[in-house]
C-alpha cells in the first residue's frame, strides 16, 4: 500500500507523462495486483488494497455511441448508466465498447485503462460524485497503479464534462 508524491520519472505511463507536461499535480498509488483477489474487479481490489473508500476509486470505461467511442469515468462501488452517458454526450443510445476495441484505442490492458494519456483521445465524462472529495484515484495505465488527482483537475486536463452517469 505505497502512497507516494510523484517523482518526475518515477512509474512512468501515457498517463504520468501527460499530467507532468500539462503541470497537474498528483501522488502514485501502487498495490500488487493478484488476479486471486479479482471477484469484485479491478477497481475494487485497488480500492481494497490502496485503504480507500470504493466511492473515491473510480473506473475508466469506454462506451459506443454510434460510430464514436466515448469514456465515462465512475466509482468502482456503481456500474455505468448507458442512457445517461448517452445523455450527457447528446446521443441517443450508448453500449458498452469491446474490451478488444478498448485496449486498442486506449493504449492500455483492461484493468489499467487510464483516463489520461490514451492513444486515441476521446470525449469523456466524469461522474458528477467525484466532486464531493478533494482527490479521487484513477487507473495510472497499468494494473497495480492508480494516480490520485483532485477531479477538477482530471476534468481540466482531459477536457472533460460532469454528469450524473453512475448507479449503484
Amino acid at each position: 500500500m505505497a502512497k507516494k508524491k510523484h517523482e518526475k520519472g518515477a512509474g512512468s505511463t501515457p498517463a504520468t507523462v501527460m499530467l507532468e507536461k500539462a503541470g497537474i499535480p498528483f501522488t502514485t498509488h501502487e498495490y500488487e495486483h493478484s488476479s486471486d483477489d479479482m471477484a469484485d474487479g479491478y477497481g475494487v481490489e485497488a480500492a481494497k488494497k490502496l485503504g480507500y473508500d470504493e466511492r473515491q476509486v473510480f473506473k475508466t470505461l469506454m462506451a459506443d455511441i454510434g460510430a464514436e467511442r466515448v469514456i465515462g469515468i465512475v466509482p468502482v462501488s456503481g456500474h455505468m448508466d448507458l442512457k445517461a452517458l448517452a445523455a450527457a454526450v447528446g446521443a441517443k443510445k450508448a453500449t458498452m465498447a469491446d474490451p478488444k476495441v478498448a485496449q486498442r484505442e486506449s493504449g492500455y490492458v483492461v484493468g489499467g485503462i487510464s483516463p489520461l494519456g490514451q492513444r486515441t483521445r476521446h470525449r469523456t465524462v466524469l461522474d458528477e460524485s467525484a466532486m464531493d472529495f478533494d482527490v479521487i484515484l484513477v487507473s495510472g495505465g497499468k494494473r497495480g497503479f492508480d494516480i490520485g488527482i483532485n477531479p477538477a483537475d482530471l476534468l481540466a486536463v482531459l477536457d472533460a464534462t460532469s454528469a450524473p452517469i453512475a448507479t449503484w
